[in-house]
């Protein structure tokens, strides 16, 4: 028995749906990330990004219509539902993703969104196959621009990001790794080489975290990707190395939830995703880890303070819904 208790209810569903449902489609306020090349050049979030204008930025859209349409496939039947699919067809439409694939292309955004968005459209896509063939197929164009990004960077990229934030490269690997096993095979062995190259030698993690505005754990999330991207037998013994005093529930700050103290202040509340986001990650690494090891509570205790807060002030709301059901979703093996 796991000590994985909490799960994804009908009402939790519904409230999820609700709060996307909200802001997936809400231009303002936006907090755009776009260079400007001349003077006069102005343009507002839904000029520059037709689907993506919402959601206060470009990457918690797209991965505010991932929870949306995850929700769809896993509650069919949800009094949210007939909302999701208006919205859906009124956004998906063939134009409007054309024009989000060409801002891809401009010369000035090579890092748009690299390495946490591009991560966050594969998944978005991915989920958009399991539905139907029309929407999955729509997607695919734009999903394999990014997919030719990460080969071209990670060609030359030497180092990892292993902030707490956008540019984790951890977080990246996991989510777009998961898209190539089914789209692109050589992307996918590319990252779990990438993957051997950035973390291989990485040994008794100090766990100095977290940082003040972190919504990754910068530790458990290596951890984590490592399990994804390694065969079994490779990842346990990396992992012991990694962690080597995880048995004594050390480093102790990977066991004890963040505090945060104002969720009006867009940069602390973060540390609320910090909490949903080690609830992930204890989750996905229960699975090596003995049946009554402190690890799996942690993982509760982690959500259980973040959950009553995904929804209230817009800073924490355009976002951490995403994070609460990646928390309550089955481990990947």
């Amino acid at each position: 028995m796991r000590f994985a208790t909490m799960h994804l209810t009908p009402a939790l569903a519904s409230q999820f749906a609700r709060i996307a449902l909200g802001h997936v489609a809400r231009e303002y306020p936006n907090k755009l990330d776009h260079v400007l090349r001349r003077e006069g050049e102005t343009y507002g979030p839904r000029a520059l990004h037709p689907i993506f204008f919402g959601s206060y930025d470009w990457h918690s859209c797209v991965h505010g219509w991932w929870l949306l349409l995850t929700l769809l496939r896993l509650a069919p039947g949800l009094p949210e539902a007939a909302s999701i699919r208006e919205l859906i067809l009124a956004t998906f439409t063939p134009a409007k993703i054309e024009a989000e694939r060409d801002y891809l292309d401009l010369a000035a955004e090579r890092a748009f969104e690299r390495p946490y968005g591009w991560a966050w459209l594969l998944t978005l896509h991915a989920e958009a196959a399991r539905h139907n063939s029309r929407l999955g197929d729509q997607l695919r164009p734009l999903a394999e621009a990014v997919a030719d990004r990460f080969h071209d960077w990670l060609a030359g990229a030497a180092y990892p990001n292993r902030t707490g934030g956008h540019a984790n490269t951890a977080f990246a690997l996991i989510h777009a790794h998961a898209w190539a096993i089914e789209f692109d095979s050589d992307l996918a062995m590319m990252f779990s080489d990438q993957a051997r190259d950035w973390y291989g030698e990485d040994r008794n993690a100090q766990a100095w975290e977290p940082d003040g505005d972190a919504f990754l754990s910068p530790t458990l999330t290596e951890a984590h990707c490592m399990a994804r991207l390694l065969p079994e037998a490779e990842f346990a013994r990396w992992f012991t190395d990694f962690l080597p005093r995880l048995d004594d529930s050390e480093p102790h700050t990977l066991f004890e939830p963040a505090m945060v103290s104002d969720r009006s202040d867009g940069k602390i509340v973060h540390l609320d995703g910090l909490n949903l986001s080690r609830a992930w990650n204890w989750r996905a690494l229960g699975r090596y880890l003995p049946l009554a090891h402190a690890g799996h509570s942690a993982g509760e205790r982690h959500l259980a303070a973040a959950l009553p807060h995904i929804a209230g002030d817009y800073m924490g709301e355009h976002w951490l819904a995403s994070f609460a059901l990646l928390a309550l979703l089955p481990a990947a093996p």
